[in-house]
């Protein structure tokens, strides 16, 4: 898939069992993986030993998992739960009859002298044929590849020239965080009936705008 090279490819089944048997998840979570996925194939692994690019420093190897579904939506939690469960960065390609939705998140050593990750924001492509997906292998190392695949799904969401990829995700979950604030206090400004509040409100919706602009 992707046109990745032949030697990265695996091409081994994942029963969807694997994900929730044996663990402590919710009832709903259970349903989603039965209701939403059809299969899940894990397509390829991206490593130094099926490429030739050279190991990076916090990602050791990147795995393709194709993810069948059985609707065009899938609950964003069970992509949560797989990577909660596998101790190395993935790419998701969720399939819907031949279209293709690419998705990832930032993902990160947890510190904690373990194997366990800390599974940050998600950002995924919108639905196209698996030829125009915006993926291109890219990097002199593993480290380069995965920021390169989650730059590229993300597209302009983390543009930003000189920064690292930790930088640019804390960026955008900064606009995230902004965006929902200056929402909210709209709607407190239009609902206030007192003048001074109203001041006092709009003098903190300036200063959140400007903190956005400037992001």
């Amino acid at each position: 898939m992707l046109g990745l090279p032949q030697s990265t490819e695996f091409n081994r089944r994942i029963p969807k069992q694997k994900f929730y048997e044996n663990l402590i998840i919710s009832p709903t979570l259970k349903r989603v993986f039965v209701e939403q996925i059809r299969v899940i194939w894990w397509r390829s692994k991206i490593a130094p030993s099926t490429t030739n690019f050279a190991a990076g420093e916090t990602v050791t190897e990147i795995e393709v998992f194709e993810v069948c579904l059985s609707a065009p939506q899938l609950d964003e939690a069970v992509l949560r739960q797989i990577d909660k469960e596998i101790p190395y960065h993935i790419l998701f390609l969720l399939e819907y009859e031949e279209q293709y939705q690419a998705w990832t998140a930032y993902k990160e050593a947890a510190g904690s002298g373990t194997n366990a990750f800390k599974v940050g924001t998600y950002y995924h492509t919108d639905w196209m044929e698996e030829a125009a997906l915006p993926l291109k292998l890219d990097g002199l190392n593993t480290d380069k590849v995965y920021e390169n695949f989650v730059r590229q799904i993300a597209g302009e969401t983390l543009s930003g020239g000189g920064e690292t990829l930790k930088e640019s995700v804390e960026r955008d979950k900064r606009r995230q965080e902004l965006q929902k604030q200056i929402a909210a206090l709209q709607v407190k400004v239009r609902r206030e009936k007192q003048l001074n509040k109203q001041v006092q409100l709009n003098a903190e919706l300036k200063r959140l705008k400007k903190e956005l602009e400037e992001l």
